[in-house]
């Protein structure tokens, strides 16, 4: 895989009209997960289609630490669980989970069960994100975490023998969260129960019952109920394609003329497929076709055509399952005809940047009339100049303004933007493929 290097400059193209399938790499979600129900299950998982991005290859090597033992086999993984009781102690008692937030989360779960001591720590962005709403949960059941003043990484986790279980109201909706306190119920002797106020992204409740946990999951009063003690068994994943990496090329398709992109075996799992909703009501054309079920996961192939896009006040229903999308959504606003408003979305401020201030400023130096809101954005739809705007290390804010460079006025010179590679290493190779000009 190519490096990609810090600043990218993006060019428009007089005329880019597209009409083939485009394959976008395996859901990033379930791969996290994949590696770490299948470390923690009995026998051996076998993982295709896992996204080798360096966000999910930190929570593998995560795993490998605690004596996971991982071998890829042609293009499959192949997880030789330990079961719940068989991690080890890392070597170095720490463990590195670069910028990865859902590692981070998802693991502290396992490691505040733990009979050692761990730490667990990122880079600078990730040591700078919100920990508490893990911490709390965590040592209301038990568990004993240290951390700095502002709640954030490094943790450090000291042995438990046991947890208890937790009946934990969420305040915000976040499958991060959700699934922390899952996967530390595991470890519970009786009954946890999760409830939050919106429906956030299930992967974790799905997995969880493919790797044969039996859980009550009750979607219209937002609760998952899940009795601990129970094994997990080793079983078959297939990783379908990433709709939050296909999301930047539905709306490249979306504002293309005469163009036809069609995605295929597109994770398309109501929890996460908000950002279809929200283009469909600023009059996009999609379709989605093929759909079948596999692990509880809905897969199908999603055809988007040329649109004539329109400013909309976006529904608050379809914030938590469009919540990583919201800045090529913002690119989408800026070229489309009146105004977008996104309110309710404060979860933003809290991501690998604040993705409202960045994607704000980056706006206004591109040309866009738009208005920061504490909790969202007023865009004016229109034209984009061209410019330099900064991504803040944010990989999906430095992508949406990459893909924003094809419709400006003129091209849009993107700073730090090595942080691709977190999620989606073969973008520009995509990008290429489709006649972009980017250097």
């Amino acid at each position: 895989m190519a490096e990609i290097k810090n600043t990218l400059i993006s060019t428009p193209q007089k005329k880019l009209e597209l009409n083939c399938d485009v394959v976008v790499p395996g859901d990033k979600s379930i791969s996290h997960r994949s590696m770490i129900l299948g470390g923690l299950a009995e026998g051996v998982t076998e993982v295709s289609g896992f996204l080798e991005s360096a966000d999910c290859l930190s929570t593998m090597r995560a795993m490998q630490s605690m004596g996971v033992k991982i071998v890829k086999k042609d293009d499959k993984y192949l997880v030789h669980g330990v079961g719940k009781g068989g991690l080890k102690p890392p070597k170095s008692g720490k463990i590195d989970c670069g910028n990865s937030g859902t590692g981070m989360r998802l693991l502290s779960g396992v490691l505040a069960a733990q009979n050692f001591e761990s730490e667990i720590f990122g880079d600078k962005s990730l040591n700078a994100r919100p920990m508490g709403r893990i911490i709390k949960p965590l040592e209301i059941m038990g568990a004993i975490i240290e951390s700095d003043e502002n709640e954030t990484a490094p943790l450090k986790f000291s042995p438990v023998e046991k947890l208890k279980a937790v009946n934990y109201q969420s305040p915000i909706a976040s499958a991060q969260v959700k699934s922390c306190i899952l996967l530390a119920g595991l470890y519970a002797d009786c009954e946890t129960v999760v409830s939050e106020p919106k429906l956030s992204r299930d992967h974790t409740e799905n997995m969880l019952q493919g790797f044969g946990c039996q859980l009550d999951v009750d979607k219209q009063n937002l609760t998952v109920k899940m009795h601990g003690g129970q094994t997990l068994k080793a079983t078959k994943v297939v990783v379908p394609a990433d709709i939050s990496s296909a999301a930047f090329f539905m709306v490249l398709a979306c504002l293309s003329e005469n163009s036809q992109l069609t995605f295929k075996n597109l994770c398309v799992n109501p929890s996460r497929s908000g950002v279809i909703d929200i283009l469909k009501l600023m009059g996009a054309d999609i379709d989605i076709v093929n759909e079948t079920v596999n692990a509880g996961e809905s897969i199908a192939d999603v055809v988007v055509k040329s649109s004539q896009l329109h400013g909309i006040e976006i529904p608050h229903e379809y914030i938590a399952s469009a919540i990583d999308e919201f800045p090529i959504l913002f690119i989408a606003a800026s070229l489309a005809k009146g105004e977008t408003k996104l309110t309710g979305a404060m979860e933003l401020r809290k991501k690998e940047s604040d993705r409202i201030t960045v994607m704000a400023d980056g706006l206004k130096k591109l040309g866009c009339d738009c208005h920061e809101l504490e909790d969202g954005i007023i865009i004016k739809g229109g034209k984009l100049s061209g410019g330099i705007v900064d991504s803040e290390d944010d990989h999906r804010c430095a992508m949406s303004f990459l893909i924003a460079g094809q419709f400006a006025e003129n091209p849009i010179t993107v700073k730090n933007c090595e942080n691709i590679m977190t999620s989606f290493p073969n973008f520009l190779e995509i990008c290429k493929n489709l006649g972009f000009d980017i250097v």
